[in-house]
Formats: structure tokens, C-alpha cells, sequence
């Protein structure tokens, strides 16, 4: 590897970002072809469905020998299983490339090391670890949900300075400014998943959609709904796109109701009555979300402080005050007791917004 090594995967990481908004389920993949130190063609990976990034790159060859003797840069390990297309490693094969320079190996358990292996078989030179922490930051969500079975979690709150929610009568809007706000919105375009608790929907009526101006796949909108109170005339149902509903209630008159009103509803077990977050997360992923983003009030951010699930909390802080009596981030169980018992997060970013600042924070640990 050299230095004319990683500006090229810089290029294929830049190209696999095109895919930032669209790709779900599948990871954001960029490929370039490059010969003689003269890039050939470049690819990356639009959607599900459509062609793999090699592939991609490939198809734009001013002539199908011209990949004879070049390097392809790709940020992932080319696959090497069928799915809803070929293999992208039998194409780079066939096409000639003497070199490939992978910035990761594919977590998929259908891949993960195979492509490689195949490569270096039909006799290519074959690299691989150039910039990986940057092409796993590009597909955490993909990378957790294929190493253990959850999704990459995200909790987003807004606060005041006294690290307030809202005044002691509910009212929110707007705690934080419109740049803080449109921040969100683009947050919500890169989620699989926009999560809220049935409280938050029953008190705000929220869209729980990405209002932005560039193509996105709109990310589902799903609801912890124990009891299924969701109202039939909620905003979300009246929109384009997925609502699902989590619920521990089998009663079957009120699952048809909201089925025949549009919701999708997946049944789990209770704890105490309540939705088993860690079963949550995990049918998610069995459904092949790789990232969750959490709108929700104090009582499920509580319930997901104390379960250690969420890897990022997301805070935004506006310069207001909004007194004693109004509401906090989290309800947590009287068992915090002693300052020994408090919850431990460590910060890692702190960008400001507009007039707010955006405070990132991990569990310790994670």
C-alpha cells in the first residue's frame, strides 16, 4: 500500500457516500477501477436491488477488456454469494483486474472473508484494511446488525440549559432553533427507522418523516404501542410510507382495525407489561434494519438509558431556561440512590447548531 493507494479509496469512499440516503437495507458501497495511476471508471451502490458498486464501475469501462491488468478500489469486500445479483467478485475476476484493495471485510456470515479468498485463488493480489475505521463509520448500522443482531441505536433529545424538555403543562415547540431542527432532519434521512413511544404520538401527533431537499428513502416509522391506543386519525397514518406498531396486546379486533387502517404490527412479550426493549431491537434487525433513530419523551429514553441498548446518545441543547417545574430527559426507577448508582456517559463530540450545541454522548463501555 502506498499513498496513491488511499487517495484512490478516499475517491471510493466519496462515491459510496452518493448512496448515504438511499441504500437501506444494504451497506453504502463505492468502487473505483484505475490503471497506469489513471482512474478507468468509478461506481457505487444506489439501492437495493440495483447494481453493487463493482458492478456499477464495471458497466461504465470504455471497453470490457479495459479492466485488464487495473486496481479496483472498493470500501467493502466484493460479495461472493447470490442474492438479488451476482457476485460481484466472479465479475472483477472476468474482467481482468490484476489488483484489489478492499477497505473491509463483509460482515455478512455469507461473505465475510469468502470474496476475498476467491479473489487471491484466481491468482489477484489482494489488500484489505486501507482506511477501515472510515468505511465502518459508513455502514455501522450494517456492521452491528450483522455482528450481533441489533441495530446501531440513536437517541435524540432536545433540552434547555437547566436540561428541560418542556415546560410542566407538555408545550415543546421550539425548544431548539430551526437549524437545529433541519440538523435532525438529516439525521432522520440516514435512519432505517424513526422509533417514538404511543405517549409521544398521542401528545405531539408527530409525522415522523426526513423533510429534506435532497432523494431519500423515507425511514420507517415505528411505535412502541403496548396497548395499541394508536388513533386511527394520527397524522403518521395519513402520510406516505411504512407505520409499524410494537405491541404486547394480542387483542385481534384492534390489531385488524389498525392493520385495515395501514400500520403494520409485530407482537412481543411483556415485561411488567411493557414492550421488552432487547426483543424490540432484535426483530427490527431480523427485519433487516441496520439503523434506529429514537424520538421519544422521558419515560422509554429512560427505560433505554437503564437497558444500555442505545450506542449514541444525540442532545440538543438550546440557550433558554425553563425552571424547576418543567420536564427532565429521563424517568428513571428509584433505585439510583447513592451517587455510586448514577448512570455514566462519556461525551465525544460537541458541535454547535445555530445558536444551540449538539452534545454526543456513548454509555460507557460501548
Amino acid at each position: 500500500m502506498n499513498r496513491t493507494d488511499a487517495g484512490f479509496m478516499l475517491r471510493a469512499l466519496e462515491l459510496a457516500r452518493n448512496g448515504f440516503y438511499t441504500t437501506d437495507p444494504n451497506p453504502r458501497v463505492g468502487c473505483v477501477l484505475v490503471k497506469d495511476q489513471v482512474i478507468l471508471a468509478e461506481g457505487w451502490h444506489r439501492q437495493a436491488g440495483q447494481a453493487h458498486a463493482e458492478i456499477d464501475a464495471l458497466s461504465k469501462l470504455a471497453s470490457p477488456y479495459s479492466a485488464r491488468g487495473a486496481t479496483a478500489y472498493v470500501t467493502l469486500e466484493p460479495c461472493s454469494h447470490h442474492g438479488r445479483t451476482g457476485p460481484c467478485c466472479d465479475a472483477l475476476i472476468a474482467a481482468g483486474v490484476r489488483r484489489v484493495v478492499a477497505a473491509m471485510q463483509d460482515p455478512n456470515p455469507l461473505v465475510a472473508g469468502n470474496g476475498l479468498q476467491k479473489l487471491r485463488e484466481a491468482g489477484i493480489e489482494v489488500i484489505c484494511g486501507l482506511l477501515e475505521a472510515d468505511a465502518e463509520h459508513l455502514n455501522r448500522g450494517f456492521i452491528k446488525r450483522m455482528q450481533t443482531g441489533l441495530p446501531f441505536i440513536v437517541s435524540k433529545l432536545a433540552m434547555s440549559l437547566d436540561g428541560r424538555t418542556a415546560l410542566a403543562n407538555g408545550q415543546s415547540q421550539w425548544i431548539t432553533s430551526p437549524q437545529s431542527r433541519q440538523d435532525v432532519q438529516r439525521f432522520r434521512a440516514e435512519s432505517s427507522v424513526i422509533l417514538t413511544g404511543i405517549d409521544t404520538v398521542l401528545a405531539d401527533d408527530p409525522s415522523l418523516n426526513a423533510r429534506v431537499d435532497f432523494d431519500v428513502k423515507q425511514p420507517i416509522r415505528v411505535v412502541l404501542d403496548s396497548q395499541l391506543r394508536m388513533p386511527l386519525q394520527a397524522k403518521m397514518l395519513q402520510l406516505p410510507g411504512e407505520t409499524w406498531l410494537i405491541t404486547v396486546n394480542s387483542d385481534q379486533a384492534k390489531q385488524q382495525t389498525l392493520l385495515d387502517a395501514g400500520c403494520r404490527i409485530f407482537q412481543v412479550d411483556g415485561v411488567n407489561g411493557r414492550i421488552d426493549l432487547q426483543e424490540t431491537f432484535k426483530l427490527l434487525a431480523a427485519q433487516q434494519i441496520n439503523q434506529v433513530w429514537v424520538e421519544a419523551g422521558a419515560t422509554l429514553n429512560g427505560g433505554l438509558l437503564v437497558s444500555g441498548l442505545v450506542d449514541e446518545w444525540r442532545i440538543y441543547m438550546a440557550s433558554s431556561v425553563l425552571g424547576n417545574q418543567g420536564r427532565g430527559l429521563f424517568h428513571l426507577p428509584d433505585t439510583l440512590q447513592t451517587m455510586q448508582d448514577k448512570i455514566n456517559l462519556q461525551l465525544f463530540d460537541v458541535r454547535q447548531v445555530g445558536p444551540d450545541l449538539r452534545l454526543s454522548y456513548r454509555n460507557l463501555g460501548v
